[in-house]
């Protein structure tokens, strides 16, 4: 594969690394929390879906329930944290994210196991093509609902009284509640919102980026990356930062010597963004 051609793939991966870091920068503002189980709840909805829907029923059937079960376990999930970690730390309500991460990684290997499932993207084949050069219907829809996503969540968010709510809600919990705002329910329907986009993002990807439930939820990992490029606040930085992390390991690919490298971008990614991060405390106790 010729390096233009490579490139192109990789930033069709990059946007959906982008739609889910989309997702987790969302979570992060609103509710407080790193959503480790973002892609997994997804996942196993999408999955499940299809192992419950009886043969020959229309394709936009199997979105509807696996959007219906990612919402419910997403809001499952967010009850369980507003009700017993309402005034906890970032970091105490998100490890529980990480156990449910883990929890849904061991169920998606006992019922569907690591064979490939009949998940067929639901766009196939390019939507155009440049010479040797093809742009997939999947990349480009993905690209298209990240910006999407991060143009209404904005728009809600400082232009609505929904909004208004919601960003009284992420700075001051107590406040908003003494206010009479119904903090629990708007919390739920955020968790309850990302879920079901989870489960409709991975319906419509199907199995193009993996074979299996199981190692379709390391999409987390890139999504993680494109989220911290955003410092979990910037939407436009998160979906630029999906594209960087599909473009760079779409270059590795058309050097064979060193394309094994290409799994190991979204961690030094991650890596690089913690320590810059991490700089100007770093100044300050230097100094």
């Amino acid at each position: 594969m010729n390096t233009l051609g490579a490139l192109v793939v990789g930033l069709s991966s990059g946007a959906l690394f982008a739609v889910f870091g989309v997702l987790l920068t969302l979570m992060a503002t609103l509710t407080r929390v790193v959503n480790f189980s973002q892609v997994a709840v997804g996942v196993f909805g999408a999955y499940l879906a299809l192992r419950f829907v009886p043969l020959g029923l229309p394709g936009w059937t199997t979105i509807i329930i696996a959007m219906v079960t990612s919402a419910a376990l997403s809001a499952l999930l967010g009850w369980v944290i507003s009700t017993w970690l309402g005034e906890s730390s970032t970091t105490a309500r998100s490890a529980v994210t990480v156990a449910t991460l883990l929890g849904l990684m061991s169920l998606s290997f006992i019922l569907f196991g690591t064979r490939p499932q009949a998940n067929p993207p639901l766009l196939i084949g390019p939507l155009f093509t440049m010479g040797t050069i093809a742009v997939t219907k999947v990349g480009v829809l993905m690209l298209v609902l990240a910006i999407v996503v991060a143009a209404l969540a904005t728009l809600v968010l400082t232009r609505t009284p929904l909004g208004v709510r919601l960003r009284a809600i992420s700075d001051r919990q107590t406040a908003a509640e003494l206010l009479g705002v119904n903090v629990r329910g708007l919390q739920l329907l955020v968790w309850a919102t990302t879920g079901a986009l989870s489960g409709l993002f991975i319906s419509i990807v199907g199995n193009t980026q993996a074979g299996s439930a199981t190692s379709m939820i390391v999409l987390l990992i890139p999504s993680a990356a494109a989220a911290l490029v955003g410092a979990f606040s910037s939407l436009p930085l998160t979906i630029a930062g999906g594209l960087l992390v599909g473009a760079l390991q779409g270059l590795l690919t058309s050097f064979p010597e060193i394309s094994l490298l290409r799994d190991w971008v979204p961690l030094i990614v991650i890596v690089l963004f913690l320590l810059w991060n991490q700089r100007k405390e770093v100044w300050d106790v230097a100094r």
